[in-house]
C-alpha cells in the first residue's frame, strides 16, 4: 500500500506525456507501472484509494483459512476485466519496454518478463510478483514457481543497467537513510512452510542484505549523476496492509506533488 507513492509520481508523469521508453518495477511498483503502460490516467488511485475498504480487497478472515490476506482474484481479474477495466490494447501496442520481476521459489534468483513476451497471462506475472511469503499461495507460471518479486531483485536497477540504460529514474518507497533490518523471527516457519522451496527460503533469510546492497548502489548512481531517484518524505502513516483512506490519499498527493516540485530538476537530468 505504500506503492501510493509512486502511483502519485507516475500520475503525474502521464498528466505531462512523460512516456520513458523503458519501464521496470517488481511488486506493487510493477502494478502501478502497468497502469502507467496503458496509459489510464487515476486508475490506480480508483484501484487501490477505491477498493481498500472493500471486504474483499483485504482480509484477515481469508488469510486465516487460506492463507491469503489480499484478494488476489479480486485484485488481478475481477478488477481488470470486469470493474475498472485494465486497457489491454493500449498497453500491448506501447512503444514502451516493460519489464515485472518475480522469484523463482526453486533457485531464489530473479526472473523477468516482459510484456509483450508472456501475452495473456501478463495478469497471472503481476500476481506472481506481488505475491508474499505468508500472505499470498505461490503463483505457477509454465514449469516456474513464483513469488514476489521485490524479495529477490528489490530495486532492479542491475537489470537496467544491464540492457544498456544509462540513465535511470527510480522510485523508492522508503524515506532517505532507510535500511532494511535481518530476518529476525519467523525462520523456523519459513522454512517449515517453503521447505520443498530451496531457493526461495534462501533469498528471504538474505532479504536485508539484497536491498541494502541495492540502496548502495542506488546512492552510487545517483551521486555519480546517473540516476535521479524519488524518495518519500515521509509516508503519512501509511502501513504494508493500509485501509484507511485519508492516509493513501495523503501519500499519493505526496508523491504527485514531489513529481510536480521536481519537474525542472528532472528534466535537466534527462537532457544533460
Amino acid at each position: 500500500m505504500r506503492g501510493m507513492y509512486t502511483a502519485g509520481i507516475l500520475e503525474y508523469f502521464l498528466e505531462n506525456d512523460w512516456h520513458f521508453p523503458y519501464v521496470i518495477g517488481v511488486s506493487a511498483g510493477a502494478c502501478n507501472a502497468a497502469s502507467y503502460v496503458s496509459k489510464q490516467t487515476g486508475r490506480n488511485e480508483k484501484v487501490t484509494i477505491g477498493y481498500c475498504r472493500h471486504p474483499d480487497y483485504i482480509s484477515y478472515k481469508r488469510w486465516v483459512t487460506k492463507g491469503e490476506l489480499f484478494g488476489m482474484d479480486l485484485i488481478f481479474d475481477r478488477i481488470p476485466n470486469k470493474e475498472v477495466f485494465f486497457d489491454f490494447d493500449t498497453f500491448y501496442n506501447s512503444n514502451q519496454t516493460f519489464l515485472v520481476g518475480t522469484t523463482d521459489c526453486e533457485t531464489g534468483e530473479p526472473v523477468y518478463y516482459e510484456k509483450n513476451e508472456v501475452g495473456e497471462s501478463f495478469l497471472n506475472i503481476l500476481r506472481a510478483s506481488s505475491s508474499l511469503p505468508f500472505v499470498a499461495p505461490v503463483t505457477k507460471f509454465k514449469d516456474k514457481m513464483l513469488m514476489d518479486g521485490g524479495i529477490s531483485d528489490p530495486i532492479p536497477l542491475g537489470r537496467s543497467i544491464r540492457d544498456g540504460n544509462e540513465k535511470h529514474v527510480i522510485v523508492l518507497t522508503q524515506q532517505d537513510g532507510y535500511l532494511k533490518k535481518p530476518l529476525r523471527r519467523g525462520r523456523w516457519m519459513l522454512r517449515r512452510k517453503y521447505r520443498n522451496q530451496p531457493g526461495l527460503i534462501k533469498a528471504v533469510e538474505g532479504r536485508s542484505v539484497i536491498y541494502n546492497q541495492a540502496l548502495s548502489e542506488v546512492r552510487k548512481a545517483e551521486k555519480e549523476g546517473r540516476a535521479f531517484v524519488f524518495r518519500p518524505d515521509g509516508l503519512m502513516g501509511v502501513s504494508r496492509i493500509e485501509k484507511r483512506e485519508e492516509r493513501l490519499t495523503s501519500l499519493y498527493k505526496h508523491g504527485y506533488d514531489h513529481a510536480m516540485k521536481r519537474a525542472e530538476e528532472l528534466e535537466a537530468f534527462l537532457s544533460s
